[in-house]
């Protein structure tokens, strides 16, 4: 087995210097640490984490929770957390953590108390006060993904303002007779995500003086086949027939696009269609889109929880003020503006 001493006579450097280029902590020069970083590779060296662990008290691991894992954009967001900590030389540990009270409780009260990472990231998951005090009991830097919450640092998407932003498009592309998809009761938790969406279209609605069409609303469960559903509902019902529909998700509006094919609507001639979230198959279908950038928003988090490691006041459990995350509106193929 190749040591850290090898590394260092090859490299020209001192164990010192190795230690401090592959760690990341301590000033080494670009140069030094590149030619550092290329003895180790030849030699096939790789830094014990027992060791490095027991020299810094820092595992080199970041917990994560996660609510789905089968969800794009919970994974999405996860591949951009991953990579980040990745490159920074990090591992994760992952908790699904479910409603499950039992399963909560032992994720916060056993698992995270075994002092196996350095820092927790919370993907839009809304913990409860005992877990949160939990949290803070640990010591741990805590950073979070959506919210608010005052007793967190957060990194959050204003979704009022981002359903705001895909109705006036519609808006200003002379639609009135606007149809929403947004969700059902049992997936409106965490943060409430799906009503400030529906919040941010009617205040659009209000502000263009059109009232609320309970007509044309339609709940569905952020999946494909959910939005495929429930625009059969909005396209087959008798009555005014909408010119477009909002989707509160970028899943629920291509399913709402092959609905309204399979119907014989043309989009974007008959039928305009925009959504959230920015999904990998949004340039495929042409969809128009809000995009929130999800990989992007796991390389944040990433980011922010290594900065609050390397933080002189990182252990005191500091929270900071929520911080912005950016979102902007794609304008592609489904929509366009209303003729006559």
């Amino acid at each position: 087995m190749v040591s850290i001493d090898e590394v260092a006579r090859s490299a020209g450097v001192s164990t010192a210097t190795v230690s401090r280029a592959l760690s990341g902590r301590g000033h080494v020069s670009d140069a030094t640490r590149a030619r550092v970083e290329s003895a180790a590779r030849n030699l096939g060296y790789v830094v014990s984490s027992s060791a490095s662990s027991l020299a810094s008290g820092r595992t080199r691991n970041i917990g994560v929770l996660v609510p789905f894992l089968d969800r794009w954009f919970f994974s999405t967001v996860l591949s951009g957390t991953a990579s980040a900590l990745m490159r920074r030389g990090y591992d994760i540990t992952l908790y699904n953590l479910t409603a499950d009270r039992e399963q909560r409780r032992s994720v916060f009260e056993t698992f995270l108390r075994r002092q196996r990472v350095d820092g927790v990231i919370a993907i839009s998951i809304e913990l409860g006060d005992e877990e949160i005090e939990g949290l803070r009991a640990l010591k741990l830097p805590v950073i979070a993904i959506g919210g608010p919450n005052p007793r967190l640092s957060t990194l959050t998407v204003d979704d009022v303002a981002v359903a705001r932003l895909a109705t006036e498009h519609l808006l200003t592309l002379g639609h009135r007779a606007i149809a929403h998809i947004g969700a059902s009761p049992e997936f409106d938790i965490d943060f409430h995500i799906p009503t400030h969406r529906r919040q941010g279209f009617e205040q659009a609605l209000a502000d263009a003086g059109i009232p609320p069409r309970p007509s044309l609303y339609e709940p569905a469960d952020f999946t494909i086949e959910g939005g495929f559903r429930a625009a059969k509902q909005l396209l087959g019902r008798p009555g005014e027939q909408p010119t477009a529909i909002f989707a509160a998700s970028d899943e629920m509006a291509i399913g709402a696009l092959l609905a309204a094919r399979e119907l014989g609507y043309r989009v974007p001639e008959d039928l305009s269609i925009v959504g959230i979230d920015g999904h990998e198959l949004g340039e495929f279908f042409q969809l128009t889109t809000v995009d929130q950038f999800p990989m992007g928003q796991g390389e944040r988090a990433a980011d922010a929880i290594l900065d609050e490691l390397e933080a002189t006041d990182a252990a005191a459990g500091h929270a900071e003020a929520p911080r912005a995350l950016p979102y902007e509106l794609i304008v592609r193929g489904t929509t366009a503006r209303l003729d006559g």
